[in-house]
């Protein structure tokens, strides 16, 4: 498979994790739009949030728990941040691997970038 994201998960490039456990990591994006950026994607590959079958619809449950605790160890969960799933390419999905994008660390008003 060629999926960046499963390369960095699989340890094939390398990849500064935020966190990791059995089903999920993080980190950080490549081209951040805000101070704090970081994606939080299953270790599974699953190529969108469309493709989720119903047995698999808890791992989201699981991306935005691990991006809560992203927020509380950043400081940005009392002032606020942004999570966002982009779905295929006309919704701005530029990787075919499920993942979530953390945003804050300023205000996040109107559109990203």
């Amino acid at each position: 498979m060629d999926c960046i994201f499963c390369k960095i998960a699989n340890g094939e490039v390398p990849g500064e994790f935020l966190y990791r456990d059995a089903k999920v990591f993080a980190v950080k994006d490549i081209n951040p739009q805000a101070p704090i950026h970081y994606l939080v994607m299953p270790i599974e590959h699953i190529p969108s949030v469309a493709d989720l079958a119903p047995e698999r619809l808890p791992i989201v449950a699981e991306l935005m728990r691990v991006a809560n605790h992203l927020a509380e160890k950043e400081g940005i969960s009392k002032r606020g941040y942004r999570l966002v799933i982009n779905c295929r390419r006309e919704g701005g999905q530029a990787v075919p691997h499920l993942h979530m994008h953390l945003l804050g660390g300023r205000a996040l008003l109107g559109k990203l970038g």
